[in-house]
């Protein structure tokens, strides 16, 4: 049985279904993140497309008892599948490109200078935040996200290829947590 058919069929199993679906696409993305393997999220991928086609055509998929199960599950994914979904994108943005020892990016003005460490623990919050954002109602929130991201990592985009990962690796990762939150709010 494929995922689309199991979310049609979640009203008929009181949301069961689309929310255990849910939650099977964000422990793959933890097993993204953590087995390196950001190729694992590409079902939470398909069900936030599916989800979205639904929602645009107006389709209430999940019955009103099982939205709040279902909310908890979308703000786990866009939380947890927003990371490798970023991975995977950069993976084929930069292909050969150099990581350092602590995950950043190696630039060549310094010998082993390393810049944007930190980008899994920042991509976290910026989506807890973007899911929060949109939740609340409180659009503006995202341009302060955006400002204060930017105005903290003003000195490592000195470099091309940083500027790059970081303008990359942001757009995915509000993109994802936007749709995960879209979901939320439309449903």
């Amino acid at each position: 049985m494929t995922a689309f058919s199991l979310l049609h069929l979640a009203p008929l199993f009181g949301g069961a279904a689309a929310t255990l679906l849910v939650w099977l696409c964000v422990i793959l993305a933890v097993l993204a993140t953590t087995e390196d393997q950001p190729r694992l999220v590409l079902p939470g991928a398909f069900v936030l497309l599916v989800g979205g086609t639904s929602a645009a055509a107006g389709e209430l998929l999940v019955p009103l008892p099982a939205q709040w199960w279902l909310g908890v599950a979308l703000c786990a994914l866009a939380v947890a599948g927003g990371g490798p979904a970023a991975a995977l994108v950069l993976r084929a943005a930069t292909r050969g490109g150099a990581t350092g020892i602590n995950g950043g990016i190696l630039v060549g003005d310094e010998p082993g200078r390393e810049v944007l460490r930190g980008g899994t623990t920042i991509g976290y919050l910026e989506r807890i935040v973007v899911v929060a954002a949109a939740l609340l109602g409180r659009w503006e929130l995202l341009a302060v996200l955006i400002a204060v991201k930017g105005l903290g990592r003003f000195r490592d985009l000195d470099a091309g290829a940083a500027t790059e990962r970081f303008i990359i690796g942001t757009l995915v990762s509000l993109i994802w947590a936007g749709a995960a939150a879209a979901l939320i709010a439309l449903g």
